[in-house]
């Protein structure tokens, strides 16, 4: 099975935005599909449980929450996986600027790890002035993975640019994984993040995920493949075939304890 972790679509131009994305998961079995923040979390998110609920077999969608703000009473948090069919919660730290173990988020994790609801930290990529990067960095995250042991915790794009705090923390904490979503065009980064990953021996913590629309399935897929010709000419280390296709084809919704709609 091949699951692609990392998606996203902007519910405020559906028809576009959408028919785009659905074309672009025919290469996976199922993906993944992350709420954005363009909005009233509310709104974004029952918009985000409209389109995936029409794909119940390829798509399972993560909710945008910011726990400083909203209410994230248990009852709340059993409205989006059970009313509204999301499985999971993606948190923008950086963007929204607030720290990963405020208070109110604590509480926040301990509700969701008692519904079985995993979180995605997505806190690098393409962030505004407004973001707080201290709080991107992927060691605030250790004292969550720490009291919450059974909350599945996912780092998204490597946790990029702190790569080696991230892969610190899959290394320590058996509840932590770490999002592979690679860009192609940056084939050096793309090869010392696996090399490192693998000399680490935390290869089977790195999950596959395309970050679309920034790239597809197809494309970093076919790089991974690649992987050991990136630079084969300059007697660069390699990594085990055996190990790229494995988080390739790694069943991502089983480690982290997500059922499909039916």
């Amino acid at each position: 099975m091949i699951v692609d972790c990392h998606t996203h679509i902007d519910c405020t131009h559906e028809d576009v935005d959408m028919s785009e994305h659905l074309a672009a998961t025919e290469t996976v079995d199922v993906c993944m599909v992350l709420a954005g923040t363009n909005g009233d979390s509310q709104d974004i998110n029952k918009r985000l449980s409209g389109y995936v609920s029409k794909h119940p077999q390829k798509m399972v969608g993560f909710a945008f929450v910011e726990p400083t703000k909203d209410n994230i009473s248990i009852k709340n948090l059993t409205g989006l996986k059970e009313k509204l069919g999301l499985k999971g919660v993606v948190l923008y730290c950086a963007s929204c600027g607030f720290h990963p173990a405020h208070s109110r988020a604590m509480r926040f994790y301990e509700s969701a790890e008692s519904l079985g609801i995993p979180v995605f930290f997505h806190n690098t990529g393409h962030l505004g002035p407004q973001a707080v990067l201290q709080f991107a960095q992927p060691f605030l995250l250790d004292e969550i993975a720490g009291r919450f042991p059974a909350l599945k915790i996912i780092i998204g794009t490597m946790g990029v640019p702190f790569v080696e705090q991230t892969l610190s923390l899959v290394a320590k904490h058996k509840n932590v994984y770490a999002d592979l979503t690679i860009m192609p065009q940056s084939v050096w980064q793309v090869y010392n993040t696996v090399v490192a990953a693998h000399e680490r021996g935390v290869m089977d913590k790195l999950l596959f995920g395309s970050g679309f629309p920034s790239s597809n399935a197809g494309q970093c897929i076919e790089t991974l493949l690649g992987f050991n010709k990136l630079f084969a000419d300059m007697d660069l280390p390699t990594v085990p075939r055996d190990s790229i296709r494995g988080i390739i084809e790694r069943n991502t919704l089983e480690l982290l304890g997500i059922k499909k709609q039916r």
